[in-house]
C-alpha cells in the first residue's frame, strides 16, 4: 500500500480557524489512504500569523522549507530559518508565530496518525501564545536539545572532510551527529533518540547521479518529500518521476525503490516510523529471490534420475 501527490495538487486550507490566523495545511498522509503511524502536513503562516498555544497527544517532528517562523516550545522562543527542524514531544506546549514578512512554510510529521481533520480530535488549546523573549535558533547551546538545523553542506562528503573549529556555529561532531555515505548514497539524521524522538526518525537522503536502492520492504512506514532534484520511484511495481515537492508514503510492506537516473543530485526529507527495530528493519526482495533460486537449484540437483523407457 503506498500514496503519491504531486506538488501541484497540494493547497493548503486554513486550519484551527478558531484557535488560528493566518495558517493554513494541507494533509499528505493520514487515516483516509491507509497510514496508521505516519500523519505529514505541508503548513503554511502568514506574516503576523499565529497559533495558539496547545499541546498534543502525539509526537511531532517538522521541518522548514521556507520563511522565518517563531516556535514558541515551553517556555521559550525561537525564530527559525530554512533548514530548522525539530521534535515536539507528547503533551509539550507550542504555538506559531508568522514570519515578519512574506510567508513561512514547513513540513510536519505526526505519529501516531492523529484523529480529526488536521489533527483536531488530539490538539488541546490553552489560550494566546505566551509573550516570550524571541531569540535566534543556537543548535550550540545544549539547553534547546529539542532543535536541530541542517545546513546546505553537512549532507556534502568534501565539506566534512577536516575537523571544525571550536568556535564552529555547529554541534560538535561526534558519532550522533555522522554523515551516513554508501553507495552513492548520503543521508543526515535530523530527529531521533538524540533530540527525545521515541516514535519516528526524521533524516535527509541525497543520492549522487546513477545512485539508487534496490527493491525492499520495511515493518515500518516510510515517506518521502522531495527537496532538490529528480528520482525515479517505484513503489507497490507503479513508477514515478518525483520532482520537487512532490510526496511519496510507504506503508508496511509496501516494495519500493529509487534510482538517480539525473545528472545531478537527489535530495529528499525522509521519516521511519516506528523507529526501525534493531534487526531486519529492511527486507531486500533481491536476497530472498536468490535464496529461491538456490533452493530450486538444489532440488533439481537432488531429484533421483530419471528412469529410461525402453
Amino acid at each position: 500500500m503506498h500514496h503519491f501527490i504531486r506538488a501541484s495538487d497540494m493547497r493548503p486550507t486554513p486550519a484551527f480557524p478558531t484557535e488560528a490566523t493566518g495558517y493554513r495545511r494541507f494533509s499528505l498522509s493520514d487515516r483516509d489512504c491507509g497510514a496508521v503511524h505516519s500523519g505529514w502536513g505541508l503548513c503554511e503562516l502568514d506574516a503576523n500569523g499565529r497559533v495558539n498555544q496547545h499541546l498534543q497527544s502525539f509526537e511531532k517532528s517538522f521541518y522548514v522549507l521556507e520563511g522565518n517562523p517563531v516556535l514558541i516550545l515551553g517556555n521559550r522562543a525561537w525564530r527559525l530559518e530554512p533548514g530548522a527542524c525539530g521534535l515536539i514531544p507528547v503533551g509539550m506546549t507550542q504555538a506559531w508565530l508568522g514570519p515578519e514578512s512574506g510567508t513561512a512554510k514547513w513540513i510536519d510529521m505526526n505519529t501516531p496518525v492523529p484523529k480529526g481533520v488536521n489533527f483536531a480530535d488530539d490538539t488541546y488549546f490553552l489560550g494566546p501564545p505566551p509573550d516570550n523573549f524571541v531569540e535566534p535558533l543556537d543548535i550550540r547551546d545544549p539547553t534547546s536539545r529539542h532543535l536541530f538545523r541542517m545546513a546546505d553542506d553537512d549532507i556534502k562528503v568534501d565539506s566534512l572532510r577536516t575537523g571544525l573549529r571550536k568556535d564552529a556555529p555547529k554541534v560538535s561532531a561526534s558519532m550522533a551527529t555522522a554523515l551516513l555515505v554508501y553507495s552513492g548514497i548520503s543521508l543526515k539524521m535530523l530527529v531521533d533518540e538524540r533530540l527525545d524522538a521515541a516514535l519516528h526518525t526524521m533524516f535527509m537522503v541525497e543520492y549522487e547521479p546513477n545512485g539508487n536502492v534496490h527493491p525492499h520492504d520495511h515493518p515500518l512506514e516510510e515517506a518521502y518529500f522531495i527537496v532538490d532534484g529528480e528520482v525515479e520511484a517505484w513503489a507497490d511495481n507503479d513508477k514515478y518521476q518525483m520532482q520537487p515537492g512532490d510526496f511519496l508514503w510507504a506503508g508496511v510492506g509496501c516494495t519500493h525503490a529509487f534510482h538517480n537516473r539525473s545528472d545531478a543530485t537527489v535530495r529528499w526529507l525522509e521519516t521511519q516510523s516506528p523507529q526501525p527495530p534493531v534487526r531486519h528493519a529492511y527486507r531486500f526482495a533481491r536476497d530472498w529471490e536468490y535464496f529461491a533460486e538456490q533452493l530450486q537449484n538444489k532440488r533439481v540437483a537432488d531429484a533421483p534420475p530419471r528412469k529410461k523407457t525402453a
